[in-house]
């Protein structure tokens, strides 16, 4: 065994450049695996951390669920919730707390009015939300200082407003105390009277995008844009195990509510964290298959390669394969010496691609660091057994050709 080893090793060292051309296609075979399963792995740690990070047992009532798939016009068409609808769900008994929230993302770019400013520093993209004081205890957000807001602002809709972590670090140079400073949110100029704490992402512990937002008293909202109309409601219930019994109350409650007949879906949707992460699980699946597609095509072009490559050995070769057949080797010695010398060259190439994917992971981590690339073992693994399957797979045939040759005609070759 270790001599035939040491052939195969020794027959790739004489040839590294035809050997290291040949593998190219195993290379970025086994570099598209781990590049997408490392960028999709640390986004899918990312998106259920940050999922999980908005509050434990969360029920989301709203006119769309999360969907892959094409709203159709009669789902566009439904009725706005309404707040009343919120506080119809708060005297449900299965229900500890609820909060109607009104949402809009601004573009500082597209629209010069929709910015928040302090002095000469701007907050771009920000994301603005109409909220209540409940609104906190439902999505368990901690105040990093100052306070939230309370029910003199939601009653009286002060102009107020609590800033995310990374809407106050824009804004205010470090050594700034935001609280009590006055900022201008759309041309209105609104007191801060608190800053959320920083919430990290699950892999880079980096500055995570949900950050970037603003939490104004709900009727100052609507006072801003009466045009806001869609309601989404929040709601959390008494405890995990009250939680079936809260989705089924507050379906019925609102079926009955919106006057939907018995024999029509709800017009609304009802959801919870589990299914968003179903949703993008399955969006990273799609996304994942045709990262497979297109290893697979790369994988098999690559063992191509390493089938022709090794047919030419065994050409090259003829006269060596009689010498070692007429001092004793056998159809076996010949087959196994020519199939490790196929797996020795697609393992390089996988060994070269598993480098090269731990690159790429790297360069993304680095360039683009709100996309958490994380290597996978799995993947990783897998990648480098395929780049050897691949040469026992395709190195079957040449080595069965180099074995099957008649040790007198393979001596008379020149």
């Amino acid at each position: 065994m270790n001599e035939t080893l040491a052939l195969a090793l020794d027959s790739l060292v004489k040839n590294k450049l035809r050997s290291l051309l040949t593998v190219l296609g195993i290379v970025i075979g086994v570099t598209t695996v781990i590049g997408m399963s490392s960028i999709i792995s640390g986004l899918n740690n990312f998106i259920v951390g940050a999922i999980q990070g908005i509050g434990s047992n969360v029920i989301f009532i709203g006119k769309f669920g999360p969907t892959t798939g094409r709203i159709t016009p009669e789902i566009l068409n439904r009725k706005d919730l309404t707040i009343e609808d919120a506080e119809a769900i708060r005297e449900l008994p299965t229900i500890q707390s609820v909060a109607p929230i009104l949402q809009r993302r601004q573009f500082a770019t597209n629209a010069k009015q929709y910015v928040v400013k302090y002095k000469d520093q701007t907050a771009r993209n920000t994301i603005i939300q109409g909220v209540t004081p409940s609104f906190q205890q439902v999505l368990s957000l901690a105040i990093q200082s100052g306070r939230w807001i309370n029910d003199a602002d939601h009653k009286h809709r002060v102009n107020v407003v609590v800033l995310g972590y990374g809407t106050a670090n824009t804004l205010f140079p470090s050594g700034v105390e935001p609280v009590d400073k006055e900022v201008e949110i759309e041309g209105t100029v609104f007191r801060v009277i608190g800053v959320l704490e920083k919430r990290k992402d699950s892999l880079t512990g980096g500055d995570n995008p949900n950050d970037n937002l603003i939490a104004i008293p709900i009727g100052t909202f609507r006072k801003m844009h009466p045009e806001a109309r869609d309601v989404q409601i929040g709601a959390k219930p008494i405890s995990q195990e009250a939680l079936p019994r809260a989705l089924d109350q507050i379906e019925n409650l609102l079926r009955q509510r919106r006057g939907v007949p018995p024999n029509k879906d709800s017009d609304f949707a009802l959801f919870t964290q589990d299914a968003i992460i179903d949703i993008w699980n399955q969006i990273s699946s799609g996304i994942f298959a045709v990262m497979l597609a297109i290893s697979s095509v790369a994988l098999m072009v690559g063992g191509v390669g390493v089938m022709n490559i090794m047919l030419v050995s065994v050409t090259e070769r003829t006269r060596e394969i009689g010498v070692r057949k007429a001092i004793g080797a056998t159809r076996r010695h010949i087959m196994r010496q020519f199939l490790f010398e196929a797996m020795v060259l697609t393992g390089v190439g996988g060994i070269l691609g598993i480098l090269a994917g731990g690159g790429v992971t790297l360069l993304i981590r680095l360039i683009v660091p709100f996309l958490p690339a994380q290597m996978s073992v799995f993947w990783t693994t897998v990648g480098f057994c395929t780049s050897v399957g691949t040469g026992l797979l395709f190195g079957i045939y040449p080595a069965y050709r180099a074995a099957m040759l008649d040790p007198i005609e393979a001596l008379r070759y020149e």
